[in-house]
């Protein structure tokens, strides 16, 4: 039975990832680590053994007690501030809860001197602007962060280089573009969307869905793909190296709200909310997934319909 560390485990990732272990019958050992408590039952999970401790990844010396006493095989790191546009108002915060807890607990595994492979979970923000002819974005394409988000993250993946090459420590390193899928927090744009257009559904509302910049194109993966990609680079992933996980294909917000309209059989209109509006955004992202493929032999199931249409049915059978 392989014992591994899922921090962030009570968040959209970790939930779905404890998920897929089980459903695949992973027989596994899980110590998860969230400041928050997840609503996690062992007797739901008859493949795993979970342990959890509500822990702030902030407090080294708690991370290192955890670690030495666990002995994990693999580290799934999935604890961050994973917010854009809060980079923006709290840039500090996502500092303190990205580069700082990933550098602890690289210090700390490295300082007991455990053997164990570590998933550095990154982000497709670390590229930055790009031009249309540099698409879809490719691992070896020049970074170029524009939101304190995207700077943190290009610097947990920096440390994630230096402690593989000088210290030998086994990380894998992800650029993950972005997730979607049923149970997403709503602060997340096609949750939000989903959500909202639900609600009028429900109550045969005709206003307008609030949104941000709708022009900008994204290259949208279910989070389903996403925890099998992770599985996959933890057991086939290459020391020290970056993968994209995406899906390979982009499409705009504007056409997402229309794809979710179709679905319900409705038809709303869109206003622009400035509040929304962060202060720099990519107009597009698109991402290759050739090497993830090629390496590991993964490859997405779940279209872009198939997810909406979860996402959809998920607050359909939600409580207004």
């Amino acid at each position: 039975m392989q014992r591994c560390i899922v921090t962030g485990v009570s968040g959209f990732v970790g939930k779905n990832y404890l998920g897929y272990l089980n459903e695949n019958a992973f027989k596994s050992e899980i110590l998860g680590i969230d400041v928050k408590t997840p609503e996690i039952k062992n007797e739901d999970y008859e493949h795993l053994k979970i342990n959890f401790e509500k822990a702030d990844l902030k407090d080294k010396d708690r991370l290192c007690k955890l670690i030495y006493n666990f002995r994990p095989d693999f580290i799934i790191h999935l604890a961050s501030y994973s917010s854009v546009s809060g980079s923006w108002k709290n840039p500090n915060t996502s500092f303190l809860n990205n580069v700082n807890i990933f550098l602890n607990l690289i210090e700390s595994v490295r300082m007991i001197g455990n053997k164990c492979r570590i998933l550095s979970v990154g982000s497709s923000e670390e590229y930055g602007f790009v031009k249309i002819e540099d698409l879809p974005l490719k691992e070896s394409n020049q970074l170029n962060p524009s939101s304190p988000f995207g700077v943190a993250r290009v610097t947990q993946e920096l440390l994630s280089r230096i402690y593989a090459d000088v210290y030998g420590l086994d990380i894998v390193i992800t650029r993950s573009f972005n997730h979607i899928g049923p149970g997403q927090n709503e602060n997340f744009a096609v949750a939000s969307f989903a959500k909202q257009l639900v609600d009028a559904r429900k109550n045969q509302l005709n206003e307008f869905v609030s949104a941000g910049d709708v022009t900008i194109v994204r290259d949208f993966i279910d989070v389903r793909d996403v925890v099998r990609a992770y599985h996959k680079l933890l057991l086939n992933g290459k020391k020290g190296e970056v993968y994209n996980v995406c899906s390979g294909y982009g499409v705009s917000l504007k056409n997402i709200i229309q794809m979710i309209c179709e679905i319900l059989e409705i038809s709303i209109p869109i206003r622009n909310d400035l509040k929304l509006k962060r202060p720099k955004d990519n107009p597009v992202i698109i991402g290759s997934n050739e090497k993830i493929k090629k390496e590991t032999d993964w490859t997405t199931e779940f279209s872009l319909e198939r997810s909406l249409q979860d996402v959809v049915k998920y607050y359909m059978h939600q409580r207004i």
